[in-house]
């Protein structure tokens, strides 16, 4: 269920979800999609990954096949390879971590990058009307009811602005711990395939940052 929240909120909702080391908050204005982002970091992971199991978590299927495509491919464009996990991982294993590893191990992935949708908010804007003049003379009925037709003052009007808080994060597949955390209030346009293709772009964009993509 959507709730309102202030920009406030987005930001300690994503903090909360981060807890420890290096974090870098990014604050994203104008029409950015991705409004706030926070990236953690382990800073010992000095490494790149030479192999990553794509996991989305989603509730409908054609958008986790979609999380999954969009971020093998846009993985593979940075010279990384990358594989699905929807075809490789059977609906009654998808919970059992030990066929998770041993996948994992077969396919020789050295790193799992796990995502998803962990809510969605909304953000409530008020809006401004506009101001009309009225008519400077309106003494017969005709005119009157014409003026009647036209607001004095347009009435101010509450704009909803839809934000889905992602998570991804990547875990070295040997040592089993996360090495890399991004959270975000990613702004919901379009359809799902849509808002999905942009929220990837932009965190394959911050992996590079962090070294972690080429």
């Amino acid at each position: 269920m959507l709730r309102k929240i202030s920009k406030r909120t987005v930001k300690q909702i994503i903090q909360r979800s981060l807890g420890f080391g290096i974090l870098i908050t990014m604050f994203i204005t104008g029409c950015a999609t991705t409004k706030i982002s926070s990236v953690w970091k382990d800073q010992s992971y000095q490494v790149m990954p030479h192999k990553i199991m794509i996991i989305g978590i989603a509730k409908k299927p054609a958008n986790k096949r979609t999380l999954e495509d969009e971020f093998v491919k846009q993985i593979n464009i940075h010279g990384t390879d990358a594989v699905v996990s929807y075809n490789i991982l059977p609906e009654d294993k998808d919970g059992n971590k030990d066929f998770i590893a041993a996948k994992m191990k077969e396919l020789g992935a050295d790193a799992v990058l796990i995502t998803r949708i962990t809510s969605r908010e909304s953000v409530y804007t008020t809006k401004a009307g506009t101001a009309y003049s009225p008519p400077t003379y309106y003494s017969t009925w005709s005119d009157y009811y014409e003026y009647s037709r036209i607001n004095l003052n347009s009435a101010n009007y509450i704009e909803e602005t839809k934000y889905a808080i992602m998570e991804t994060n990547i875990y070295d597949a040997g040592k089993n711990n996360l090495v890399w955390s991004a959270s975000s209030a990613t702004k919901i346009s379009g359809n799902d395939q849509k808002f999905i293709k942009s929220y990837v772009s932009y965190i394959v964009e911050n992996m590079v940052k962090q070294k972690l993509l080429k």
